[in-house]
């Protein structure tokens, strides 16, 4: 029961987790693509006026980009930049924000590992799903992803309203949860980082963030829709399940009157063995008076008997009753000499 009740719950778990990875990765890749691109970091130094800010030419910001970008993946613990200002080197950032720039780049890192996990974990249910479950795992994994870049595309439309209406409440309250410390709020009189990347910058950066993850929702959800139009099974499969539902309905319908008969007849059976019973037990059904009664019974042949018999003595009693005798001759006169005529 325990090892069914594992090999269930591992897979909903699976399909949980990668309904989450996706939006992960798809915010991730973004983030990470953006804070990589020096084209992107250095037209955002042009569009926001950063060589005016700092007082510094774009040639000596433009290799400072460079450095934050490569900062961000190489294992150095400290940013240093020196750049030519007034025909002099000096530190393009202050201490305050290049320890701010350290937090920083804590937080990239855990990004990019974020990334990296969501990326092999997606690839890995892909291919566990696909390759070794077949075509039916296929509907299944299109719906997920479907599934996926609905609950992504909520987190994005959330961030792009709360970035239109106030944007700047939100980003000090994203930096208060990021952060344990207040290196973060720079003087954007006096800090360069700010001037370099002001709170507008990142603005238009969440929303390319957000653009660029819609935009591949919008991809995904062409992709995986695709799929299930394609795969789809055909109308006769879809009515046949129907069609045996109602073969079964029909023969659920005549097992249970079936059943019904049955039970009528048991019943019947029943009541029949009751009548029995009840006759047997009445006094005269089966005993010797029954047998009397049956006995008493006159049959065909032994009424014949009978009337030939009694025809045989009423012969006998007229035979021997006595016959009647013929009455007596009468007496003649004698002949005399007063008889002749006169």
């Amino acid at each position: 029961m325990t090892r069914m009740s594992g090999m269930r719950i591992l897979p909903a778990l699976a399909s949980v987790g990668f309904v989450l990875a996706v939006p992960i990765l798809l915010f991730t890749t973004n983030i990470r693509f953006l804070a990589s691109d020096t084209g992107y970091l250095e037209g955002g130094l042009r569009r926001h006026d950063a060589a005016e800010n700092t007082g510094i030419a774009l040639n000596e910001l433009d290799y400072a980009v460079g450095a934050i970008v490569r900062y961000f993946e190489d294992d150095a613990d400290t940013l240093r930049i020196l750049v030519f200002t007034g025909g002099q080197e000096t530190a393009l950032f202050s201490e305050d924000e290049t320890l701010h720039m350290e937090d920083v780049k804590g937080l990239m890192r855990t990004i990019f590992r974020a990334n990296e996990v969501a990326l092999g974990f997606v690839l890995a249910y892909v291919a566990a799903t696909v390759l070794w479950a077949g075509e039916r795992s296929g509907r299944t994994l299109a719906k997920e992803t479907l599934a996926a870049v609905g609950a992504g595309a909520l987190v994005g439309v959330a961030v792009g309203i709360v970035a239109l209406v106030g944007f700047d409440g939100a980003w000090n309250q994203l930096h208060e949860i990021l952060f344990t410390n207040d290196l973060w709020l720079l003087d954007p009189r006096t800090d360069r980082l700010i001037q370099m990347f002001p709170e507008t910058f990142w603005a238009e950066a969440t929303f390319i963030v957000v653009g660029m993850a819609l935009a591949e929702a919008v991809v995904l959800v062409g992709a995986a829709g695709g799929y299930l139009w394609f795969t789809r099974p055909p109308r006769a499969e879809l009515d046949e399940p129907e069609e045996e539902e109602a073969d079964e309905d029909a023969a659920a319908e005549e097992e249970g009157e079936e059943e019904e008969v049955a039970d009528s007849d048991e019943d019947d059976e029943e009541k029949g063995a009751e009548v029995s019973e009840t006759m047997e037990g009445e006094p005269g059904a089966d005993g010797p008076e029954g047998e009397s009664s049956e006995d008493e019974e006159p049959t065909d042949e032994t009424e014949l008997e009978e009337v030939e018999d009694s025809a045989g003595e009423e012969e006998e009693g007229e035979d021997q009753a006595p016959q009647p005798q013929p009455p007596p001759p009468q007496a003649q006169p004698p002949d005399g000499p007063n008889s002749g005529s006169i």
